[in-house]
């Protein structure tokens, strides 16, 4: 169940800010990845009682979804994207966003994102599918969202790609190509995948 399925009210004046979670929660993601998240250490880092947080939040998974949230909200290239009728600009933006917090995409693989951020994210690239002639927009903006989240989680290892050997035994097709292709930068592949699924 999604955070905001069951969000809790403000009960009381001296509740925790749930911005100000969500923002620690970012931040110790960024820091050490998703074994780094967990009530105590956003609780230390703000300074309240474990016991605290259970006043805005049920458990990890509701840190998780205010994270993921949260840090696509605050990204301000995805929010000028999200003005300009520029769909391959939106979604570079987007796969910019999740290279640069790579547990965004461990978290979307475990938990859906249904946060307000998010949601405007999918309006708006259903949309903008919509308005070019897209004739099935849904599924057209989960091709270009999973190509733009399994792009972002191989980014960091594509260096490690290349210089790899195949086995011409095993795959002799793949290993042609792989032998003959030019290294590209991992976003120039995204930019071509883009361009694939755009004219498919």
């Amino acid at each position: 169940m999604s955070y905001w399925e069951h969000r809790k009210p403000v009960q009381r004046a001296r509740a925790v800010d749930v911005d100000a979670v969500a923002h620690v929660a970012v931040e110790l993601l960024d820091e050490g990845g998703l074994r780094a998240l967990t009530l105590r250490a956003v609780a230390s880092r703000l300074d309240v009682a474990p016991a605290s947080l259970y006043s805005r939040v049920d458990s990890v998974d509701d840190l998780f979804d205010l994270a993921l949230d949260h840090a696509l909200g605050d990204d301000a290239v995805v929010r000028q994207a999200l003005a300009i009728t520029d769909l391959d600009g939106l979604m570079l933006a987007y796969y910019r966003h999740l290279v640069a917090h790579p547990w965004a995409c461990q978290v979307i693989a475990m938990r859906a994102p249904r946060g307000p951020h998010h949601l405007r994210l999918s309006e708006t690239i259903c949309v903008q599918l919509i308005e070019a002639g897209d004739p099935q927009p849904l599924a057209s903006a989960y091709a270009l969202s999973n190509l733009a989240i399994g792009s972002a989680t191989t980014a960091h290892a594509a260096s490690d790609e290349h210089p790899t050997e195949v086995d011409p035994d095993l795959a002799p097709v793949y290993a042609g190509l792989h032998r003959e292709a030019n290294v590209s930068e991992p976003e120039t592949t995204f930019i071509a995948g883009i361009v694939a699924l755009r004219d498919r």
